[in-house]
């Protein structure tokens, strides 16, 4: 998708987190001259390619528009919005991504940690404030629950909203006795499709069927939120979704709610050939 251009300009991120293994063309010589500006050292060490320089990221951005020209092109069109998805059938993702990014107060806080779900999430739940969303880098798992609970803690009378694929609930499950004892307005979404879905994917990508491990069935989410203090309900359909996520926003205290989701998944991960 980048290799067409003229130069890579990279602001405050690294260049570049790999999830899966391959050869980067971006790298290769004759490729386009990538610059990084960033605050992290150890962004800038680790950087594959190109020129680093450490710094000010708001700095560097206002002293390179105060030397661009006045451009002249129009603005690009305003992208479609999301289609509302299905309501009927087996509950999907998209349809509580939807439903959470209608319903949840303007002030919340995300903790996100659905790295199947990922494309999903950044076409349904738009984030429009800045400091309000919070994930882990890429393949890593386990944070976003603790995660959640450190938010609540330092954001005391806003709402938490984690959102947690059932592979990545098992990391710290934990962590939800603290939220139950402490009582803090956290509201964990397991996207419960009964497996490691990246894993799944990653398995197809590579032609492997069968591989142990992946499958997840029989967790009982509400059972191990009771185990810990907290409340949960399980739901498998948009309504009986709509209706906890209402409930569990308002109430007080954490609540789980294990939402039952189509475990087919898009393609993940893409084989091409070098």
């Amino acid at each position: 998708m980048l290799a067409g251009f003229d130069l890579l300009a990279v602001f405050g991120a690294p260049v570049f987190t790999f999830h899966v293994e391959g050869h980067c063309r971006l790298f290769d010589e004759g490729g386009p001259p990538i610059h990084q500006v960033t605050q992290d050292p150890a962004a800038a060490a680790g950087a594959g390619a190109g020129t680093a320089i450490l710094g000010s990221v708001r700095a560097a951005l206002d002293a390179l528009l105060a030397l661009l020209p006045q451009a002249a092109r129009p603005m690009p069109p305003v992208r479609d919005p999301a289609p509302v998805p299905l309501a009927h059938g087996a509950l999907k993702a998209e349809r509580v991504l939807h439903h959470i990014a209608a319903a949840m107060p303007q002030d919340a806080l995300i903790a996100e940690e659905a790295p199947s779900h990922r494309a999903a999430i950044q076409r349904y739940l738009p984030i429009h404030r800045t400091g309000s969303f919070f994930t882990m880098a890429s393949g890593g798992l386990g944070y976003s629950l603790p995660a959640a609970v450190g938010l609540a803690l330092a954001s005391p009378g806003r709402r938490v909203i984690a959102i947690i694929g059932d592979g990545s609930m098992m990391y710290s499950i934990q962590a939800l006795y603290t939220a139950a004892q402490l009582r803090l307005p956290i509201t964990v979404v397991v996207l419960n499709n009964a497996g490691y879905g990246a894993m799944r994917a990653f398995s197809q990508m590579m032609g492997t069927h069968g591989a142990p491990g992946i499958d997840l069935p029989g967790l009982d989410f509400t059972a191990l939120a009771k185990g810990h203090g907290c409340a949960g309900v399980r739901v498998d359909s948009a309504d009986a979704f709509a209706a906890a996520f209402d409930h569990a926003i308002g109430a007080d205290g954490p609540w789980v709610i294990d939402a039952v989701v189509d475990p087919s998944f898009g393609e993940l991960y893409v084989a091409k050939a070098s």
